[in-house]
């Protein structure tokens, strides 16, 4: 029998961008079926590859090698939808692999209907965006991309709350503080397309972040520990930068995130009350 393991493994060792997205949306459907039937499919115990499969372009590079491109022409906005359609496709992955990985960890249904909620999302972002470089003349592929966007993956795979501290509860946060800005880009050069692109993945983006706030206080609740403090603690140890204000203050705080949980780990002061 087919289970949730499998279909994440599937997805996860799919190269093509476009086939990845399919697979992920089709896996996705047939899972929440299964559910809907109540004949839910079994976990398993598939395991996930370390890296997920990629298409042979984009080039990957290093932060520092990447070009800059300034979004006042149609160059640099396509650079910015072909940086965020990559991201995008790394979310898929991100939010299988969490499926697979920790399928070993006793949860609630609830948090592998989530997830793989959130799987099916970011597929219909990344096909979005990518529909969008191809209106524009480009594609995805065929610029570089950032080669480190696996990396919080593999610095969290032996920890289920490092996994959800980092990835949904800060870098999937960082998304809420910057796609408005992204979206006022696309409003101001009447590009309608991207901008409903973007505005799509601005309003589901605040659930991922929500879930991993929700399975991080559920697990901190499990184990009788802190969130705040455990949180602050996993951070420090697994994510290799500081955050950077301006917050999103009111979509975090809709996505569970309080002021407490970011500020005390920016490269900045909060802003004094009024």
């Amino acid at each position: 029998m087919t289970t949730l393991t499998d279909l994440a493994v599937a997805v996860l060792t799919a190269a093509d961008a476009r086939e990845k997205t399919a697979l992920s949306r089709r896996n996705a459907a047939l899972w929440f079926a299964a559910r809907a039937q109540g004949t839910p499919l079994p976990l398993g115990a598939a395991l996930p590859p370390d890296r997920p499969a990629r298409p042979a372009r984009p080039e990957l590079l290093a932060p520092r090698d990447m070009p800059r491109r300034r979004p006042g022409t149609l160059a640099g906005r396509v650079a910015l939808l072909h940086a965020v359609a990559h991201i995008e496709l790394n979310a898929v992955d991100l939010h299988w692999d969490i499926v697979a990985r920790f399928a070993h960890i006793p949860m609630p249904p609830g948090f592998h209907d989530d997830w793989v909620k959130a799987a099916d999302e970011e597929s219909k972002h990344f096909t979005l965006l990518a529909d969008c470089l191809e209106t524009m003349g480009s594609h995805y592929g065929a610029l570089p991309a950032h080669a480190g966007m696996w990396r919080a993956a593999e610095d969290t795979a032996g920890d289920l709350m490092a996994r959800l501290a980092v990835v949904p509860m800060v870098l999937e946060a960082r998304g809420l503080d910057v796609t408005p800005q992204m979206i006022d880009i696309f409003r101001g050069t009447g590009e309608a397309q991207a901008m409903a692109a973007l505005e799509t993945i601005y309003a589901e983006e605040v659930g991922h972040v929500a879930y991993g706030s929700k399975w991080f206080h559920f697990l901190c609740g499990r184990h009788d520990l802190d969130p705040k403090e455990v949180f602050h603690a996993l951070v420090r140890r697994h994510f290799h930068a500081t955050l950077k204000p301006p917050f999103n203050e009111e979509k975090r705080a809709e996505a569970g995130l309080p002021p407490d949980f970011y500020w005390p780990l920016a490269d900045a002061a909060p802003p004094a009350a009024d």
